[in-house]
């Protein structure tokens, strides 16, 4: 994380977080890490009650667009969260999904990733749009496709399509799915954030 930036830690609040490997080397190059990655992302996703509005896996580093763990009130803590014996940040939740992926991948948590990360406060929904842009653009700036739906290894096709994939992408499309499951659908849902202007 870069010295002397303002940062909000508040529950929800959005985040555009890029980590790199350590020297640069391109030790995500693979379809099996970029698996491993997702499958790592979204068991973090779970653990640490995250949204994750998008990501792309580049083949020496990573970008996340996502929340600051969601902590519950004092009225819906359960066993889960009462057990825990603190509440955790948005870097508990990076050291894990980093951890997870190294020892998956070498065996070990050293020198998989470099030590620090690029993190980002998201203040306003136009920030929001121009970062998820960044990141479904990012392969494609790198010459590693054509188009940004090319790119296997990033939320981008949920965007285009609404389609599942390994990992549960927070968007309109997931809102309304969790609607339509508890039977009220509202003709206009926005992103969670799509209010939020702390500029």
């Amino acid at each position: 994380m870069p010295w002397g930036l303002t940062r909000f830690h508040q529950s929800g609040q959005s985040h555009f977080v890029t980590f790199c490997c350590y020297h640069r080397r391109r030790l995500l190059d693979t379809d099996e890490s970029c698996r491993i990655f997702e499958s790592a992302l979204e068991r973090v996703r779970r653990s640490y009650r995250l949204y994750v509005y998008g990501y792309v896996v580049m083949p020496e580093h990573v970008h996340l667009l996502l929340s600051e763990p969601n902590c519950p009130t004092q009225a819906k803590v359960g066993l889960e969260w009462a057990t825990r014996p603190q509440q955790y940040t948005l870097a508990d939740a990076l050291k894990s999904l980093k951890q997870g992926v190294s020892r998956r991948l070498l065996g070990n948590a050293e020198h998989f990733w470099q030590k620090r990360y690029y993190d980002f406060n998201i203040r306003n929904y136009p920030q929001f749009v121009e970062k998820l842009r960044y990141i479904h653009r990012n392969p494609v700036k790198r010459g590693l496709c054509e188009l940004p739906e090319d790119w296997e290894w990033s939320s981008f096709q949920h965007y285009s399509s609404g389609c599942e994939g390994r990992v549960e992408i927070e968007s309109e499309w997931t809102a309304r799915k969790r609607e339509r499951a508890a039977g009220r659908l509202c003709p206009a849902v926005e992103l969670p954030h799509s209010s939020q202007n702390r500029a």
